[in-house]
């Protein structure tokens, strides 16, 4: 299974901000979409990701001087992308390697999508109960 099957099912919309977005606004937005993260994009481009995780490392700092900071000073820099053909596997390996819970998907330089771990368990859940019901199946006839 690859990348493409998610986005098929989930839809390509990736919400995103730019790096002067305040990161009350940012904040604000992952709230009102119920989302963990959100791509940072300059010119058609990823520049950057900001996450829950991002948000939360700078909480220490006063909350009201952070608030009014440009997601650039929290986002990550060292975005790992994906492409639409990779398979739910290397996806797998990747998040677990980087410790990383959301992919951009990036065509041409172009952002595409974006995958979650969620979307990636779910998949694989999906693809675990075909597998099972295909065996019951072969097994009764």
């Amino acid at each position: 299974m690859q990348v493409e099957t998610i986005l098929q099912s989930k839809g390509r919309s990736v919400h995103t901000v730019a790096s002067t977005t305040t990161i009350a606004d940012a904040v604000a937005m992952l709230n009102s979409r119920r989302i963990g993260a959100t791509v940072v994009v300059e010119n058609g481009r990823v520049v950057g990701i900001v996450s829950e995780r991002d948000v939360v490392r700078h909480l220490g700092d006063d909350w009201s001087a952070l608030s009014s900071r440009p997601v650039s000073d929290v986002m990550t820099r060292d975005v790992v992308t994906v492409g639409r053909y990779a398979t739910i596997d290397e996806v797998m390996e990747a998040m677990t390697e980087r410790r990383i819970r959301h992919l951009p998907v990036v065509e041409g330089g172009d952002l595409i999508g974006i995958v979650s771990i969620g979307d990636v368990v779910k998949r694989k859940i999906e693809e675990t109960e075909q597998e099972a019901l295909a065996l019951k199946q072969y097994i009764s006839s």
